[in-house]
């Protein structure tokens, strides 16, 4: 595992560099095989899942909208649409992820999308002084102060994920 805060550079990590966010990039070589990406940067990594968090995207009411939960659970649908004043919500088309959000399935980072989407953060990611996500490709993931990753995606954060 490599600690680089100058690693070769994603939409992601760019956005951060314009912004001038202070975060460090994390890569580590990707199993293929590995049954959930997350967990397996988790264990790479030697951190807590709790702290180590998942890019989801579902579709509330017929708009594409990003959750942030930890790896150590899983979204919990009807909290994500309460938490953006939808009714409904589900897990969205991997085709659209990727077309919307210029990101591969198991690299979906939060930041530096093709289209800035409506984001919600589960709010354990506050009990963090820095957490981790995906900087935009499997196998690399940006630790960062949670309060940043919420500036920066004008996130909302609220309870929406579940053990």
């Amino acid at each position: 595992m490599a600690k680089n805060r100058q690693a070769s550079g994603t939409p992601a990590t760019a956005v951060l560099t314009k912004a001038g966010v202070e975060f460090t990039v994390h890569t580590y070589d990707h199993d293929p095989s590995a049954a959930s990406y997350g967990k397996e940067a988790a264990d790479v990594m030697g951190v807590e899942p709790e702290r180590v968090f998942k890019t989801l995207v579902a579709d509330v009411d017929g708009v594409l909208t990003v959750a942030v939960v930890p790896v150590a659970g899983s979204l919990d649908l009807k909290a994500l649409a309460g938490a953006v004043g939808g009714k409904k919500a589900a897990m969205a088309d991997p085709a659209a992820v990727t077309r919307t959000t210029g990101y591969v399935l198991g690299g979906v980072s939060p930041l530096g999308q093709r289209k800035q989407l409506p984001t919600v953060i589960d709010e354990s990611a506050l009990l963090f002084d820095t957490m981790f996500c995906s900087a935009g490709k499997r196998g690399m993931e940006i630790e960062l102060a949670p309060d940043e990753l919420v500036r920066l995606t004008e996130a909302v954060l609220a309870p929406i994920g579940k053990e």
